[in-house]
C-alpha cells in the first residue's frame, strides 16, 4: 500500500512547482524519518523489479547457463529430467516484440517521478538509496533501479513515454554522481552488487556474472544507452546526460585515483564509435539544438582519459590500448574537428587528441622501416606507443575534470512533460481498477 501514496505525493509535489513555492516539495527537503525513507526505497526497488519483468516477459535476455536438464533437453531427453518442468516463455517475432516494447513501461512507472523528487531534494534518501542492502537472494533497490534504467535506455526511442522516464532516471544518476559522498560510495568496494543489465539488442558489452562495484554497472548502462540510440534524429538531450554522467564519474575516479576493474577497451571503443557516427552524419546532426554540448562532452571525456588515465586505469596495458585507439582514429578525429568547426572553439580539447595521434603516427612512420604504419602488427604498434611516452607531452586544457552542477530549472520543460506523462499514467491506472 506504499506505492499509491508515493505516486500521489510526487504528483502533488510537482503541481506548478516552477510557478510557486510548493509546500509538498518543501516537505521533501526536510524529511528525516529514516524508517519511512527505508520503506520508500524498498517500495521503489520492488516497483522497478515489476516494471523490468514486463520487458523480460517480452524477451528473456538472460543467457542460459549450462545445466544437466538443459543438456538433456538439447539431446531430446528432457522427459527423463526429474522434477517439475519449467514453463517455456513465448518467443515473439521482431515486429510483435517491438509493438509490445512500445507499450512499456507500464503505468506504474509514474512512481519514478517520486524517485527523482526524493533524489533531488533529500540527501538522506540518496544515501539510503545507494547503500540499502537486502536479505540474501533478494535484489537491492539500487540494483533494481539501475537494471530498469538499462531496459528503459535500450528502448527509449520507441515512445515519448519511455524517452521521458529514461531521461528522468538519468537525471537521478546525475544527481547521485555529482554528490561527493554518494559518488564515493558508488565507486567503492562496499557498493558491490549483482545488477542485471538489458541484453535485448546487439552490440553487447561483456557479460559480467557476480558482484561488482556499482559504478561499473553504471558505466555499462551509460555506454549501452550511447550504443543503442544512434540515429539521424539523435536525442541530443539523452546523449548529453549519458556523457555528462560518464564525465563526472571519470572526473571523480581520476581525482581520487580510484582504479576500477572494468572493460575499458569497450568504453573507449564506444566513445570513438560515437565520434565516427557524428562525423559520418554531420549534415543531419550539426544543426540540432545543443549538439555543441554533446560534442564537447565526448571530446573532453576522451581528453581527460588521455591526460589522467594513469590515475584510474587498472593496468598499463589498458592505458596503452587507449592510445592505440586514438592513433587508429586519427583521420576520423581530424575530420570531426573540421566538420564541427572545433578549431574555432577556444575551449575545445580536440587538438589534445589529434596531437597524440599525430605524434605516434610520426613515430610509427620513422620507426617502421620499410613497412607503412598500417602494415605494422598490433604488437609493433603497442611497442612504439610505450616508447613514445618519453617524448609525448599531453597539452590538456585546464578544467577538463570540472562540470556545472545540476539545476532543475534548466530542465523545466522536460520535467513538466514527465509530470504530465505521470498524471496520464495515474489516470489510466484508476480507469483499470
Amino acid at each position: 500500500m506504499v506505492l499509491e501514496p508515493l505516486i500521489l505525493l510526487s504528483l502533488l509535489a510537482n503541481y506548478n512547482k516552477f510557478e510557486f513555492q510548493n509546500p509538498y516539495q518543501l516537505r521533501l527537503n526536510d524529511f528525516i524519518n529514516e524508517g519511512a525513507i527505508t520503506t520508500i526505497v524498498t517500495c521503489i526497488g520492488a516497483a522497478c523489479q515489476v516494471l523490468r519483468a514486463d520487458y523480460i516477459n517480452v524477451q528473456d535476455d538472460l543467457p542460459e547457463g549450462w545445466t544437466v536438464s538443459n543438456a538433456l533437453g538439447m539431446l531430446g531427453l528432457g522427459a527423463i529430467v526429474p522434477g517439475p518442468k519449467q514453463e517455456k516463455k513465448p518467443v515473439y517475432d521482431a515486429d510483435t516484440a517491438k509493438q509490445m516494447f512500445t507499450k512499456l513501461p507500464k503505468e506504474r512507472a509514474a512512481m519514478l517521478l517520486a524517485a527523482y523528487d526524493f533524489s533531488h531534494a533529500n540527501k538522506l534518501f540518496c544515501t539510503n538509496f545507494v547503500t540499502m542492502t537486502s536479505e540474501k537472494g533478494v535484489e537491492q533497490p539500487m540494483a533494481a533501479y539501475l537494471s530498469l534504467t538499462s531496459y528503459l535506455l535500450q528502448h527509449a526511442h520507441l515512445s515519448h513515454r519511455s524517452t521521458y522516464y529514461a531521461h528522468l532516471n538519468l537525471m537521478v544518476f546525475r544527481l547521485l554522481i555529482e554528490d561527493q559522498a554518494t559518488c564515493k560510495i558508488l565507486c567503492s568496494d562496499e557498493s558491490k552488487m549483482v545488477v542485471r543489465l538489458c541484453r535485448h539488442r546487439p552490440p553487447f558489452l561483456p557479460l559480467v556474472k557476480g558482484e561488482r562495484v556499482l559504478a561499473c554497472s553504471l558505466l555499462d548502462t551509460m555506454i549501452d544507452g550511447i550504443n543503442h540510440n544512434l540515429r539521424k534524429r539523435l536525442d541530443v538531450s539523452l546523449y548529453t546526460l549519458c556523457l555528462g554522467i560518464l564525465l563526472r564519474a571519470i572526473s571523480y575516479v581520476s581525482r581520487s585515483r580510484t582504479r576500477l576493474h572494468y572493460h575499458w577497451a569497450e568504453f573507449f571503443r564506444s566513445l570513438l564509435s560515437l565520434v565516427r557516427f557524428l562525423t559520418t552524419y554531420t549534415s543531419d546532426l550539426k544543426d540540432l539544438p545543443h549538439v555543441d554540448t554533446l560534442v564537447d562532452h565526448v571530446v573532453n571525456l576522451l581528453a581527460l582519459s588521455l591526460s589522467a588515465g594513469e590515475a584510474f586505469l587498472p593496468t598499463p596495458a589498458a592505458y596503452d590500448d587507449l592510445f592505440y585507439k586514438i592513433v587508429e582514429s586519427g583521420e576520423v578525429l581530424a575530420k570531426f574537428k573540421q566538420n564541427y568547426g572545433l578549431g574555432k572553439r577556444i575551449g575545445s580539447s580536440i587538438d589534445t587528441l589529434i596531437n597524440v595521434s599525430t605524434h605516434y603516427k610520426q613515430l610509427l612512420t620513422d620507426g617502421g622501416g620499410k613497412k607503412k604504419p598500417r602494415n605494422l602488427t598490433t604488437t609493433q604498434v603497442t611497442d612504439v606507443i610505450k616508447q613514445g611516452y618519453e617524448t609525448l607531452s599531453i597539452q590538456a586544457k585546464e578544467g577538463l575534470d570540472s562540470w556545472d552542477r545540476y539545476r532543475e530549472a534548466d530542465d523545466r520543460s522536460l520535467l513538466k512533460n514527465v509530470a504530465r506523462t505521470a498524471v496520464a499514467d495515474v489516470r489510466e491506472l484508476l480507469e483499470q481498477e
